[in-house]
C-alpha cells in the first residue's frame, strides 16, 4: 500500500449515508483481509482508491470484491478483475 502524504487540501465534502456507510464497510472488510485504508484519503487521491481498490479485487472474500466494485462505480476509479 503507498506510503500516507501529507497534503493541505482540505478535508472531502461529506458523503450521504448510504455512501458513508459503503466506505466503512469497505474500511472493516479491508481491515479483515489484512489492509488498513485512509477514508479521507481514499477519496481524495485516486492512485491510493486504485491501489486498495485492486487489493480488494485481489482478495478471496466475495464480499470484499463486491464492495470494491460498488465503491470503485461511486469515486468513478476502474480497476480491473484479476
Amino acid at each position: 500500500m503507498p506510503a500516507l502524504m501529507t497534503t493541505d487540501a482540505p478535508p472531502p465534502p461529506a458523503l450521504p449515508p448510504q455512501e458513508a456507510a459503503a466506505l466503512a464497510e469497505f474500511r472493516l472488510l479491508m481491515a479483515g483481509d489484512g489492509h488498513d485504508v485512509d477514508l479521507a484519503r481514499l477519496r481524495l487521491d485516486r492512485a491510493y482508491a486504485r491501489g486498495c481498490l485492486a487489493l480488494a479485487r485481489g482478495s478471496t472474500a466475495p464480499g470484499l470484491q463486491a464492495a470494491a466494485d460498488a465503491l470503485g462505480q461511486w469515486l468513478r476509479v476502474s480497476v480491473s478483475r484479476a
